[in-house]
């Protein structure tokens, strides 16, 4: 089995590089760097105003999670159908009843995670979505549709693996199942509001999302390893910050940095599958199987 740590922002998508014109200036002019920038700021208004109107945002932003079952315990199964979420005063302080109510609000979150964004916008707020990602594809030489490709090669459709690793795939031609898990140092919500924007909700299952701004990311890893490791399990991290290059060595994983500036290959387009397995093989050895 591969397991495969994702970072979000600057790894699977382009947006601080977009607003502070880093990507752009990369390209020595041939970029124009206010339309850049335009572009960062209307995703950015599209992923509040998804928090706030529809995953409760700014009840629960000062409460946030490393995941979203990070509270299940305190959730004791009520059918939410007709709770009404205004009137059950979810409030300071955060004890045990307060709990359970951030507890129901994860499970609709996940609910509606799971449901996608297309059953809960209307429909001139998903053509303007829709319309948004092709300008950002376009202006980013295809950065979003090649990371999704990228993922896409070793996930899709996994009928009869195990609930806890619903995200895995076999990957052609090596005999392994792939998970994608996404780590990554923003918050919980906006974090999952970005899969969904980003149309990476269905390679990444709500349960495999983990938020690091409290705990930091050395701790998600090894919870990560703790979940799915065992006997001919292989760890890769791919991202582009210190911190989860930092994690990566301390695991003894091999660290993948991404970086998006126009030349070289650790960056979409251009990162392949025969790179990460280049990287897997240096520090597990060559598997059994491939040797020949």
């Amino acid at each position: 089995m591969n397991v495969f740590i994702w970072d979000m922002d600057e790894t699977l998508i382009l947006l601080k590089s977009l607003l502070n014109s880093k990507y752009a200036e990369g390209f020595n002019g041939s970029k124009d760097i206010q339309k850049g920038i335009e572009i960062g700021k209307m995703w950015e208004e599209h992923i509040l105003r998804v928090c706030d109107d529809y995953f409760f945002y700014e009840e629960i932003e000062h409460y946030n999670k490393p995941c979203l079952d990070a509270l299940s315990e305190y959730d004791d199964g009520r059918d939410l159908s007709g709770y009404d979420f205004a009137k059950d005063e979810f409030n300071p302080p955060y004890d045990d009843p307060n709990r359970r109510k951030l507890a129901y609000r994860h499970r609709l979150i996940a609910d509606k995670y799971t449901q996608g964004l297309h059953n809960v916008l209307d429909q001139e707020m998903i053509e303007r979505w829709d319309a948004l990602y092709d300008m950002t594809d376009s202006y980013t030489d295809r950065w979003l549709s090649s990371a999704r490709t990228f993922l896409e090669h070793c996930s899709g459709e996994n009928n009869g693996l195990a609930p806890h690793v619903a995200s895995s795939n076999v990957c052609t031609g090596t005999g392994y199942k792939n998970i994608n898990v996404l780590v990554t140092s923003g918050s919980l919500i906006p974090t999952l509001v970005k899969c969904l924007l980003f149309r990476l909700d269905d390679l990444f299952t709500h349960t495999n999302v983990y938020s690091s701004w409290e705990v930091g990311k050395l701790q998600c890893f090894s919870w990560i390893k703790e979940r799915f490791g065992g006997p001919n399990v292989r760890f890769c991290a791919i991202g582009d910050g210190w911190e989860e290059c930092e994690a990566a060595q301390t695991m003894a994983w091999p660290f993948i940095r991404i970086d998006p500036q126009p030349v070289g290959f650790h960056r979409f387009p251009g990162l392949t599958m025969k790179t990460v397995g280049h990287y897997l093989d240096v520090v597990y050895g060559v598997p059994k199987d491939d040797e020949e």
